[in-house]
């Protein structure tokens, strides 16, 4: 009796508005049949252009494909400009979002030069003012977007979510026949004044295109609620992220687990790990994490793989973790260069195993792999190239051995030679 096939993985991209946000030559396209996005913020004095320019160029040599900074005040948007320039001038072509809020309508039109040099603007509709001055104040900012052919994102946030949209929809609630639980409600109400949003800027003279969504929360489950609605009522590019996702293993697992729930189904064209850094920790922390969701998912590839066991008695040398650690650290601080000298690279898969059970299987799975001794095991380690036993490594410098067979695989199957 035959099996049953098992359905492929992959998620169905959805149909969605391609997006373009530029700067220069330089065009990251968001949306449709594009690959899923990182985004980063840097957490600078945006008035501080060096020290901006700094954190934005390790951003970008990170893996963020696009940095938002915040624009709260004149000195911040007339420093704008400046970080734009010190950026070009060091060669670092990423496009900048500027971050809106209260007074972005004021910036934009005091501040011409901000309002060209930025690609793309972030909009809050709950922040954008009160009452009369609501409407106004929007259509001042996509006007200015209109003017300088901008996209913008409408990005809609829990925490700063329009009162008197949300009053209006529970008072409708409540004289329903059959009430809605309150947090279907507050659901509605984010995406409302995403979808609401989108129209009036449309009507207003932007593209459909020129719009991307977000309805932003700090719970995983109410994320992955409010973007399953969204989507299916647009096909507006969609941005994905908590809002505060926390710090360390907790932000990381949170937004891991809402954004691969979601990525699976087919939803978001740009993601942001909203990290809490802890003291003097590095800031690209954010886009590591991002980058290893999409890789981990099949989604996209940035560096190559290394597979490693977790370890167990049968491992109680530190040897295979020291070698998996080594190996993992060269791959990664070589990628900016390999990336130019080898296109494909980052499509190796490494295996660095620590005893007999799985690591030679593991390891014929790898392009290259290493299966250590574990305890009480013969002190000598296999080395599979491409599904086929190839080395037996042996003595004090093991590590030095494997990393130059891997070096040398790389070159052999990607240099410029492999090719010819």
């Amino acid at each position: 009796m035959d099996p049953t096939p098992i359905p492929d993985a992959t998620p169905a991209r959805r149909a969605t508005l391609q997006a373009s946000v530029r700067w220069g030559a330089h065009v990251v396209t968001v949306g449709g049949d594009a690959p899923v996005r990182v985004q980063s913020m840097t957490n600078t004095d945006t008035a501080d252009a060096i020290g901006t320019a700094i954190q934005v160029r390790e951003l970008a040599q990170a893996g963020s494909e696009l940095v938002r900074i915040t624009v709260d005040t004149p000195e911040a948007a007339d420093a704008v400009p400046a970080i734009r320039e010190q950026l070009d001038r060091m060669g670092v072509d990423v496009p900048l979002i500027g971050d809106f809020h209260y007074n972005g309508h004021t910036l934009l039109t005091r501040f011409p030069g901000c309002a060209e040099a930025l690609s793309k603007y972030r909009i809050n509709p709950g922040n954008v003012g009160k009452g009369a001055k609501k409407d106004l104040q929007f259509a001042q900012m996509i006007e200015v977007a209109a003017r300088w052919n901008k996209p913008v994102r409408i990005g809609v946030n829990w925490g700063s979510l329009d009162q008197d949209l949300l009053a209006a929809l529970m008072d409708v609630n409540a004289a329903a026949a059959t009430p809605l639980p309150a947090p279907q409600v507050m659901y509605e109400a984010l995406v409302r004044s995403a979808l609401d949003s989108a129209a009036r800027a449309v009507e207003l003279g932007l593209e459909p295109c020129q719009v991307l969504l977000s309805c932003k929360v700090s719970g995983v489950r109410d994320l992955i609620a409010v973007y399953r609605e969204l989507s299916r009522r647009c096909d507006h590019a969609l941005h994905l992220g908590l809002t505060e996702a926390g710090m360390g293993t907790k932000g990381i697992v949170a937004s891991s687990s809402a954004l691969a729930v979601l990525l699976q189904e087919g939803i978001g064209d740009t993601i942001r790990v909203s990290l809490t850094p802890a003291p003097g920790e590095a800031r690209t922390q954010e886009v590591v994490v991002a980058l290893e969701v999409l890789q981990a998912l099949g989604l996209r590839t940035f560096v190559p793989s290394v597979t490693a066991c977790p370890g167990c008695g049968r491992t109680t040398s530190s040897v295979f973790q020291e070698l998996a650690q080594q190996i993992d650290t060269h791959l990664r601080a070589r990628m900016p260069q390999w990336r130019a000298l080898y296109p494909g690279v980052e499509s190796l898969r490494v295996a660095v195993m620590g005893c007999i059970v799985n690591g030679p299987g593991e390891s014929r799975h790898a392009d290259v792999g290493i299966s250590l001794p574990g305890t009480g095991e013969q002190p000598a380690a296999p080395v599979f190239i491409d599904g086929s036993k190839r080395h037996t490594l042996r003595g004090d410098d093991i590590a030095a051995q494997f990393i130059d067979i891997v070096n040398r695989y790389i070159e052999q199957r990607w240099g410029a030679t492999a090719s010819r």
